[in-house]
């Protein structure tokens, strides 16, 4: 017979006979997947969300996924924006896929929902606030946060941030970091919504960052765009797919993506300007 694979040791416990074991012992010649108490087992749940994602992203083509606050009620006038934003991409083919919470993500996946279009959610639990709402159609849903935060920088062939909190800022600067670095392709648009709740933002960047202390280049300056015109975002959208769809065709043969591809754009080389 062939040598079965050898798995990780399961740590022994204390002794402890004044208290009840929280955990049942293992048979003989048996192992547990011990998630909570052994983190060499972790790393296979790691593993498996990144394999299950990609494969994931994969069956879903011509994505665009929007960002925003979980908190933002279905009253304020973004929630209607990322709406209606959404309506007008799914009618136009595009798959929205968004975080599958509240907010501005419930908004999106409304918006595509009502359309008739793929509406997707990458969900995680959040205690007190993440849920997934209930216009996902598709959805895989993720025990580490940076797994799924991963996925959703990988998700789409183009990115529009609406108003949010930490998750939204941290999501955009970790994509603008990617796009600077080769690692996110510069033909996807990154796309921010919203001037009053943006342009302040844009203003130290290009103050601060760009024109008083050099930390980045005027080419880094130009990764996104700043409107509060759906139409130009739609047009931008579109035309940004179809480059990169032509330009998969020229190189692969192929107008959709394979796991194997995005798992390659996500583990590529940085440029070498950035390195």
């Amino acid at each position: 017979m062939p040598s079965q694979p050898s798995l990780p040791p399961i740590p022994s416990q204390p002794s402890q006979p004044s208290q009840p074991s929280e955990q049942p012992e293992p048979a003989p010649g048996t192992f547990m997947f011990d998630y909570e108490h052994n983190p060499t087992w972790r790393i296979f749940r790691i593993m498996s969300e990144f394999v299950e994602g990609f494969t994931f992203l994969a069956r879903i083509h011509k994505n665009v996924t929007i960002f925003g606050s979980a908190r933002l009620p279905e009253t304020h006038p973004a929630y209607h924006l990322a709406r209606s934003l959404a309506h007008r991409l799914a009618e136009r083919g595009f798959t929205i896929v968004t975080g599958g919470g509240p907010g501005i993500m419930q908004a999106a996946n409304q918006g595509a929902t009502e359309a008739g279009g793929p509406s997707v959610g990458l969900n995680i639990q959040l205690p007190m606030e993440q849920r997934i709402n209930p216009y996902v159609r598709q959805s895989m849903s993720f025990h580490y946060f940076f797994s799924r935060k991963v996925m959703l920088d990988f998700s789409a062939e183009a990115y529009v941030f609406f108003p949010g909190g930490y998750g939204t800022l941290d999501e955009l600067f970790e994509l603008l970091t990617l796009a600077q670095t080769g690692k996110l392709e510069r033909s996807a648009p990154i796309i921010l919504m919203g001037k009053d709740f943006w342009q302040p933002l844009a203003s130290w960047l290009e103050t601060t960052l760009l024109n008083k202390e050099h930390t980045i280049a005027p080419r880094d300056f130009a990764l996104w765009t700043l409107t509060d015109d759906l139409d130009q975002v739609v047009t931008i959208i579109e035309e940004a797919i179809q480059q990169q769809v032509e330009q998969r065709m020229a190189a692969t043969g192929r107008a959709n993506h394979t796991p194997d591809d995005k798992l390659r754009q996500a583990t590529k080389q940085m440029s070498e300007l950035e390195q």
